[in-house]
């Protein structure tokens, strides 16, 4: 079984390479299932009601998130009615949403699915470790296969993430600062969880991690306000393919994937 996690969304042109891009990999590398980080799927911050939706219809299967996950006040009484649609779990008791979810895939397979967010140099939340270890032991009533989404700034955090939960789960895949790093691998010892510290971003490459190079040049260099648009040059679609064992959900192999938007209209 092969699983798809898409890095960070970023606005309309990373919609658009989600649109065009998912139904080419499910065909070309057998994609059975589709995570994607969804928490800057609306003008580069937050998500809507209408984007979820069309991110679902065009194949995602469960969308995770981060600290933007409530910049769209609207998401906050729709989240508690989406079991596709996660926020952070170690935020605190009584915050709308789900930290994790377990959904069907079109195989039959059951997929549990973790979204957690770092505290390093990030808003203190939850811990996430102990987080996770509870929500591991819960999911696993139901499926050995688990995919978690540690939403992180600091790499040793993702890293610490990775060997924390290394046997536990299927899969720990970092997001948030949009750089696909190139530490892809299987962990040791178990060999059973696939790890790497950044999944990536979809969306504008010939930008500040999606935003406009000279508004965020602007701000470094003055340190006054600015506001901050999306870029739609050289679009791409960065994230990673999982394959796993479908009866113990150990994971075989990982290996990064690249899709470039193509521009129809040329």
């Amino acid at each position: 079984m092969k699983i798809l996690m898409i890095g960070d969304i970023v606005g309309d042109p990373g919609r658009q390479v989600v649109r065009q891009s998912i139904p080419i990999l499910k065909q070309r590398e057998g994609v059975d299932f589709v995570i994607a980080n969804g928490e800057n799927s609306a003008g580069g911050s937050g998500i809507t009601t209408r984007i979820y939706t069309e991110l679902i219809k065009a194949g995602v299967d469960v969308l995770t998130s981060g600290d933007h996950i409530f910049k769209k006040k609207e998401i906050i009484e729709f989240i508690d009615f989406q079991e596709r649609l996660l926020r952070p779990a170690n935020y605190p008791p009584g915050v709308a949403g789900r930290g994790f979810t377990v959904i069907k895939a079109n195989n039959g397979l059951k997929i549990g699915v973790i979204n957690l967010n770092g505290r390093v140099f990030m808003e203190a939340l939850d811990c996430p470790f102990r987080c996770a270890s509870e929500i591991v032991q819960e999911i696993k009533k139901q499926t050995n296969i688990i995919f978690v989404d540690i939403h992180a700034e600091a790499t040793s955090e993702k890293v610490a993430m990775g060997w924390y939960l290394n046997g536990k789960v299927s899969a720990v895949l970092g997001t948030h600062t949009h750089i696909q790093t190139a530490d892809q691998r299987i962990l040791p010892e178990f060999e059973q969880t696939a790890y790497i510290t950044d999944v990536g971003m979809t969306g504008s490459v010939d930008s500040v991690i999606g935003r406009k190079v000279e508004q965020v040049l602007h701000r470094f260099l003055t340190h006054t306000p600015t506001r901050f648009e999306v870029e739609d040059k050289n679009v791409q679609l960065q994230g990673v393919i999982v394959e796993l064992d479908p009866e113990t959900g150990k994971a075989l192999s990982i290996k990064r994937v690249c899709e470039k938007l193509i521009d129809d209209s040329k």
